[in-house]
């Protein structure tokens, strides 16, 4: 299993370096939008300060969701996936890792640039660490739920908008905590509690979703 994973894992990962214009859409357009809002309310920082975690978090959420709908979809329309569902390795396994390379390259990236987009609310700089450590624990969990929603609407006509209408409501729960964890840090609150639901949420999706996954694969490809 252990092998399969890491050949699904580095076959996805080279498949984004011979278009890396995929995974930089994400990025770019978590940065764009997170520049338009300051833009948009004014320069008032005290203003900036108070909505810069739930602007950052909302953008990446939706950056995340940029790529969910190709998730499986080139792999639907060349075959992969019917081998990938008759192979013997476990179809659970060969979905998580497809959502750790998704993850790599367009979740990550997101947690490390969050800093920087930071400096344009003029957020305090303790609070760098624990927005990157929020992002850090949430994205995984927003890439397990969205390959849900990708799997149960692939090979659908509009699925881009019927995965949005699943996947948003869910998603909910960590951008309150996400958000939350660094407004507590901002108010002289101990984090703690929102960054271990975080951590929880993170434990529970890697070990359920991914069979999840699989089986929304086969109904999607019967």
């Amino acid at each position: 299993m252990i092998a399969a994973a890491r050949t699904i894992l580095a076959r996805d990962l080279r498949i984004v370096l011979r278009r890396p214009g995929d995974a930089a859409t994400a990025l770019l357009f978590f940065v764009i939008v997170a520049s338009l809002f300051p833009l948009g309310v004014g320069a008032e920082p005290n203003l900036l300060r108070a909505v810069a975690p739930g602007v950052i978090w909302v953008a990446a959420l939706l950056a995340s969701m940029l790529s969910l709908a190709r998730l499986f979809a080139a792999d639907h329309a060349d075959g992969t996936l019917e081998q990938l569902l008759l192979g013997s390795a476990p179809l659970g396994v060969v979905s998580a890792a497809k959502v750790l390379a998704h993850w790599l390259v367009s979740g990550l990236p997101l947690v490390a640039i969050a800093p920087l987009i930071a400096l344009q609310y003029d957020l305090a700089p303790e609070l760098y660490g624990t927005l990157a450590l929020s992002l850090l624990l949430g994205t995984p969990v927003l890439g397990f739920i969205g390959a849900i929603g990708a799997a149960l609407t692939l090979g659908l006509r509009g699925a881009g908008v019927l995965l949005a209408l699943l996947v948003l409501p869910l998603y909910v729960p960590v951008l309150i905590l996400g958000a939350g964890s660094v407004e507590m840090v901002s108010a002289g609150l101990a984090p703690d509690g929102q960054l271990l639901l975080l951590a929880a949420l993170l434990v529970v999706s890697a070990a359920f979703a991914p069979w999840a996954i699989a089986a929304a694969l086969r109904i999607s490809t019967e």
